[in-house]
């Protein structure tokens, strides 16, 4: 899409949904979610998310992402089932309501990251042994791993820590039988997900999963899947150079918007934050939109005929 285009509609964003008909709603970082008696329905907004707060409204980005796990969710579905019902409308899916299994399950192709928990700052502090897998010396940054690896963690509404599979089976989180299953379907679906972003241009660095059990106790993918919020990619032309070099990767690249709060205001404490510059918002979008079309192979459409609100009312007026 072209970024004058997207310019022209940069009001044009849903920000919150309010539907009664939907069951309770229940409002996350970006998706507000409906749980009905038998069903859930997950309404993608065009909030943008960080320092845990929302700062900013990208359009189309509610659109994208749930068109993009809904790509991956149908190219997976031979290895494990998912919750997927319908998708009603470009920016909803309703989903079948499972008991979610409370671990998140973190799968990595390659050592790299910034942050404190980030397996390239634990490794270059000295650590080697990951509780599962034990890793050599000698590592480079952003170097691929012999093999994928799973760094799960708990899911907590407060703060998720990391925790080994024998952690897992010893706490009563799940039995080692389910935690061998979940581990293997990860492994499996990253591995199909490396294999298609490879032929797409790109690397699939790490993503994280959820798991939940069905009404019949089956493992089911639910959340959402190899989403550039939940995954990391990278270009991949240029990786071999540009690491050989010990140069970071080309990625698809969210921070610029971060660093922007960050330079302008106390983003963790200012009460009211600054209105984020209107170049910087089509830019994410643009870059949210390649990245749809580097996956899917298919051009981002958008109906410009009618309102988000009105279009997506009415869609979701027709799963009752």
């Amino acid at each position: 899409m072209d970024i004058e285009l997207i310019k022209k509609h940069l009001d044009d964003v849903l920000v919150e949904t309010n539907f009664k008909n939907l069951g309770e709603k229940k409002a996350g970082k970006v998706r507000d979610v409906y749980v009905g008696e038998d069903r859930i329905t997950l309404v993608s907004t065009d909030r943008h998310s960080s320092f845990d707060r929302n700062i900013a409204s990208i359009p189309f980005k509610g659109e994208v992402l749930t068109q993009i796990s809904l790509f991956w969710f149908k190219n997976t579905k031979d290895i494990i089932q998912n919750h997927i019902i319908s998708n009603p409308d470009p920016g909803a899916v309703v989903v079948k309501k499972c008991k979610v299994i409370p671990i998140e399950m973190v799968v990595r192709g390659y050592i790299t990251g910034s942050t404190n928990t980030s397996l390239w700052t634990l490794y270059k502090n000295g650590e080697r042994n990951f509780g599962n897998f034990t890793l050599t010396d000698g590592m480079k940054k952003n170097q691929k791993l012999a093999e994928p690896v799973l760094t799960p963690t708990t899911k907590s509404d407060e703060h998720d820590r990391p925790i080994t599979p024998k952690e897992i089976v010893a706490e009563g989180i799940m039995p080692e039988a389910l935690w061998n299953e979940m581990a293997e379907k990860a492994l499996a679906v990253f591995k199909r997900g490396q294999e298609v972003a490879l032929s797409r241009g790109l690397i699939l660095v790490d993503t994280k999963y959820e798991f939940g059990l069905d009404d019949n106790g089956k493992l089911t993918l639910i959340d959402e899947i190899h989403t550039p919020d939940s995954s990391r990619y990278w270009k991949a032309d240029s990786y071999n150079e540009r690491f050989s070099k010990g140069e970071d990767p080309e990625y698809f690249d969210k921070e610029f918007l971060r660093l922007w709060f960050k330079e302008h205001c106390d983003p963790y404490n200012d009460k009211v934050l600054p209105k984020a510059p209107p170049e910087l918002v089509a830019e994410l979008t643009r870059r949210y939109i390649e990245i749809y079309e580097t996956i899917t192979g298919k051009k981002f459409e958008h109906d410009f005929s009618q309102p988000i609100m009105t279009r997506i009312t009415n869609n979701l007026s027709k799963i009752n």
